[in-house]
């Protein structure tokens, strides 16, 4: 194998061979959504592997899951988006072993100098301060408790939050304080929480959503690889909803010609397993993900790329991605005007949406441990 410093490209079903060439092995790769794995944007040289004739990328081994600890500084994250419903957030891991190809989070791995490709899923960070610090911000004098929001970047509960159980830890010091959550995750594990979460759903102080993009199995595995099987996830809805805690489904992103065909069934199945709200986003594919994005379909689903490309390029102002606030989300034209209708009568015939639950922020209480550390210093 060798490796050879030259400029992006762009991902063409015209260029396959190119885009093939540049491929890590696929048995190097196996278990994972990204095909590529090329240097992040704020690298002074972009490098990448090649098969140089000799088969030398057949002796290199599969890709692993590793994982850093990073001591946090801080860990509420706070955003002043006119698209989000939230101004603050919780990520307890950076990057995501769900590897869900389309991942708006992706580009953010750049910042530690590491791939949005395949390092994205492999080269993990956990944050093992992450309820301490927690404990630290909410202790602050003058902090105006509203809605955290965990689960909006990176899924707090992939498979590395078994070991690590930070997820538990910062719902344990929400929980005791009385302060108000949202959570978003694509997986099943998150009824392993249920204890802790129908404490908090006694006092209003907590909703989940689960994240189903398709019913497809197929799809599925090769879309978001790691994540729970949607039956999984169906019935992770079921379980948390007969624990009485507000369970919504996300049907996030949709992607034309691929999931969007889907909206009625899955919405009638999420209604089924005890939903009670539903939303969606349109497929986004800012910096890195479009590329990654688009080497996924030429691999999985080749018959279908010129089409979807069409669609999201109509969406989206002949581009890849629109960044707009206000379009990023929902797109604009006819074709994401219809996915909106069409998502919007198929959630008013199940009955969903009837009545959107506003958290408690009244009866937080700072925790009390938090404001002793912070005398120390």
């Amino acid at each position: 194998m060798n490796t050879v410093s030259r400029p992006a490209y762009t991902i063409d079903p015209d260029d396959f061979a190119r885009a093939e060439s540049a491929r890590p092995a696929e048995d190097r790769r196996r278990g994972r959504a990204a095909g590529l794995n090329k240097s992040g944007r704020f690298e002074a040289l972009s490098r990448e592997s090649f098969d140089d004739g000799w088969a030398s990328q057949d002796d290199l081994p599969p890709f692993k899951t590793e994982v850093q600890e990073e001591r946090a500084r801080t860990i509420i994250t706070r955003n002043e988006s006119p698209d989000l419903s939230f101004d603050r957030s919780i990520n307890p891991y950076r990057g995501c072993e769900h590897g869900c190809i389309y991942c708006f989070a992706r580009p953010t791995h750049a910042y530690m100098g590491l791939s949005p490709g395949l390092d994205f899923e492999t080269r993990l960070f956990a944050k093992p301060n992450a309820a301490a610090l927690l404990e630290r911000e909410l202790s602050k004098p003058g902090y105006i408790p509203r809605v955290i929001a965990i689960g909006t970047n990176t899924d707090p509960y992939q498979p590395l939050e078994r070991g690590y159980g930070l997820m538990r830890e910062i719902l344990d010091v929400l929980n005791k304080c009385s302060h108000p959550v949202a959570i978003v995750t694509k997986s099943a594990l998150v009824t392993r929480d249920i204890d802790i979460l129908s404490q908090m759903a006694e006092r209003n102080l907590i909703k989940v959503a689960l994240s189903v993009t398709t019913l497809d199995k197929k799809l599925c595995r090769a879309m978001e690889p790691r994540a729970s099987a949607p039956h999984k996830r169906l019935k992770a809805i079921r379980a948390l909803s007969d624990a009485g805690i507000p369970t919504s489904v996300m049907m996030s992103p949709i992607i034309p010609a691929l999931t969007d065909s889907e909206i009625e069934s899955l919405l009638g199945a999420a209604a089924d397993h005890g939903a009670r709200e539903a939303s969606f986003i349109l497929l986004r594919l800012p910096l890195e993900v479009s590329e990654l994005f688009r080497d996924w379909l030429l691999r999985e689903r080749p018959d279908r790329y010129r089409h979807v490309m069409s669609l999201i390029r109509s969406m989206r102002g002949g581009k890849d991605y629109d960044a707009r606030w206000g379009e990023r989300m929902r797109g604009r034209g006819p074709y994401a005007e219809q996915i909106a209708k069409r998502f919007s009568l198929a959630a008013k015939r199940l009955g969903l949406n009837l009545r959107r639950r506003k958290l408690n922020v009244e009866d937080f209480v700072p925790p009390q441990k938090g404001g002793v550390q912070l005398d120390l210093f």
